[in-house]
């Protein structure tokens, strides 16, 4: 695949830190990283998002899921996109795992800072 920035350095042709790296899956540092400790989660296999190909997906997450473990995050998220408009720019499947502390600052994607209308 070419014009990919995650083949590219899945082949050597482009330069990454890597936290970790498995037959299947490798996690490198973002160029730039939310919080510290913020890692991708890359499948080896290019596929464009994380409905293209479940399977690889699955791995994935299993993936991430032990750098989780391994990396002893107590708090984290696992977060992904699929399409432009839900803000993938990358268009190679990557999970974003994410340390989180207490009143970090960081705003998950999806929080508009609305308050829910009340309950009825």
């Amino acid at each position: 695949m070419t014009d990919c920035p995650f083949c590219e350095i899945n082949t050597g042709r482009a330069p990454a830190t890597f936290v970790h790296e498995w037959t299947d899956a490798f996690a490198i540092i973002p160029l730039n990283p939310v919080v510290e400790g913020h890692t991708l989660v890359i499948p080896k296999t290019h596929v464009i998002d994380f409905a293209d190909d479940p399977d690889v997906t699955g791995a994935t997450a299993r993936r991430a899921a032990q750098l989780c473990r391994d990396l002893d995050l107590v708090h984290a998220n696992l977060i992904t996109s699929r399409g432009v408009h839900a803000t993938q720019s990358v268009f190679h499947l990557h999970l974003h795992l994410v340390p989180r502390t207490a009143n970090d600052g960081l705003a998950l994607p999806w929080y508009s800072g609305r308050r829910k209308a009340p309950r009825p």
